[in-house]
């Protein structure tokens, strides 16, 4: 299976620490300027994030995005500890906050999540926030936050949604049309659209593009296949085809990706 990932900015810092608020406590509300993430160890919390309030619980983690106001409520009866590590990119396009804004905000916190801020909390006075190593970690986080939140989505699925992933994944390199995507799970093409819709919140003709677009950064990152042969393995119809499609998708051009261009964007 394929590492989701969303293409940011270059970090420019990254920072992580731990606290602990007494009961009854109140933090904001203030003007989130970083990418966030904070994990809930004891205790419990409610954070309203542009007024919209939403509660956490021990052993979750939310991301924080920039742009929103928040205003913290702590648990009333005890104490309340959490973790955070700060990631500061540059400006963000419209189309990075579209595909940050589509995570969900909360998930739990896995094990690889709690080793990565051990070891970024552990490295913070040793490293400045600017270092190559924190903004590294910090990236790392976020990334893991974005392929758990996939990942965890995918096993809530409809089986047949399931099903034709599994199709699309194997054959993301031939023609693929709706209607043989949908023969082979057993459902008409306009049912097939539906739970799409429902449960990914796009068409499985899109889903087919999306995946053609990761496998293709995989490509470009990981190997010197000239574009038009990675064109031609991801199931584009030429160079000129997957340049289009890749620029709309990624808001970048195939080339400027397999450079790293994309990160000072």
């Amino acid at each position: 299976m394929l590492t989701p990932v969303i293409p940011l900015p270059k970090v420019q810092r990254a920072i992580g620490g731990t606290v602990v608020y007494p009961p009854g406590s109140r933090f904001g509300p203030r003007i989130q300027d970083d990418l966030q993430l904070v994990l809930l160890h004891k205790g419990s919390m409610t954070v309203h994030i542009d007024e919209a309030p939403h509660t956490i619980q021990p052993g979750q983690v939310i991301l924080l995005k920039p742009g929103h106001q928040e205003h913290f409520l702590f648990a009333k009866e005890q104490e309340t500890w959490h973790r955070w590590i700060a990631v500061h990119v540059g400006e963000l396009s419209e189309h990075q906050r579209n595909q940050l804004e589509q995570l969900p905000h909360t998930q739990s916190i896995s094990e690889e999540m709690n080793r990565i801020t051990d070891i970024l909390i552990s490295l913070r006075l040793r490293y400045d926030a600017a270092s190559e190593t924190l903004c590294s970690l910090g990236l790392a986080a976020i990334q893991l936050f974005v392929a758990e939140s996939t990942s965890n989505h995918m096993q809530l699925s409809h089986p047949s949604i399931l099903h034709a992933k599994k199709y699309i994944e194997h054959h993301f390199h031939d023609h693929l049309s709706l209607e043989g995507i949908a023969d082979e799970v057993g459902l008409s093409p306009e049912h097939l659209v539906r739970l799409f819709r429902k449960h990914e919140g796009i068409t499985p003709i899109k889903f087919v593009w999306n995946y053609r677009i990761l496998r293709a950064n995989e490509l470009l990152i990981q190997t010197g296949l000239a574009i038009g042969e990675i064109a031609m393995r991801c199931g584009f119809k030429n160079s000129f085809h997957f340049a289009r499609v890749f620029k709309s998708t990624t808001g970048t051009t195939p080339s400027d990706y397999r450079h790293g261009n994309w990160r000072g964007k």
